[in-house]
């Protein structure tokens, strides 16, 4: 006669099987998450070397065309479309883009869609003197909610103080490191503009302008006037520092 498994042994491999799936599962999205994480510091780490192109070929000068939302990221990136192999006309869609789009896309961004498919943004420091960069506030980076009260200023290598701790390029949600959902340089805002609750939760990967890029908790980031991690409006401008 053939033995077949009885009630309680069937129970018991079962039994098994879950333990080892609750303990399997979370590491297998760990991994996930940390190959998503890495290619997203890759990617900010390809903005920095196309920045560095960008200033040589402008005698040290960072990007400035005039648009005082040049460091959102739908606008910013046509000014380095050229040096980060992308061959892309300004203003056609994502989807007809030619070369390797996903440079602009961080794996762990669910909004990119809504930001013209660009996870990441350029500091306004780059082309706000620190002078203008004491005067302007949270209310004055936001496209269509309040003209910035100054106009832009180019500024240049040279005027950085220490480029290892400025941050030059940054992603704009915290989409790997949050407690809840992602959120921005200002967290979840409240009404009337007030930064959220949730603004020093989780961090981003960031490039510096040194060229060295890493993952920078927001938490241990240089606090704004607007008592935010934002990298727009350090204390001190290019001259500052964002950690």
């Amino acid at each position: 006669m053939k033995r077949a498994f009885s009630l309680v042994e069937l129970l018991v491999v079962i039994a098994i099987l879950a333990i080892l799936s609750a303990i399997l599962f979370p590491v297998f999205a760990q991994a996930k998450q940390a190959a998503k994480r890495t290619t997203c510091l890759s990617n900010v780490r390809q903005w920095s070397l196309g920045l560095t192109q960008y200033t040589l070929d402008a005698d040290g000068a960072f990007p400035n065309n005039g648009d005082p939302y040049l460091w959102v990221g739908k606008r910013m990136r046509w000014t380095l479309m050229p040096y980060l192999g992308v061959g892309q006309r300004e203003g056609a869609g994502f989807s007809s883009a030619s070369g390797s789009p996903q440079i602009l896309v961080c794996p762990s961004d669910p909004g990119a869609g809504s930001y013209d498919q660009t996870s990441y943004a350029m500091s306004a420091t780059l082309y706000h003197s620190p002078n203008q960069i004491a005067q302007l506030r949270l209310r004055n980076l936001i496209p269509g909610l309040q003209n910035p009260l100054l106009g832009n200023d180019t500024q240049t290598e040279s005027q950085a103080f220490d480029p290892s701790r400025k941050i030059g390029f940054a992603e704009w949600l915290n989409g790997h490191r949050n407690p809840g959902k992602p959120a921005g340089f200002w967290g979840t805002l409240k009404p009337g503009l007030a930064p959220g609750d949730d603004r020093f939760n989780g961090g981003r990967n960031s490039a510096f302008l040194d060229g060295h890029a890493g993952f920078v908790e927001a938490s241990r980031q240089t606090r704004s006037a607007d008592d935010c991690p934002d990298m727009n409006l350090t204390p001190g401008g290019i001259a500052g520092t964002d950690r």
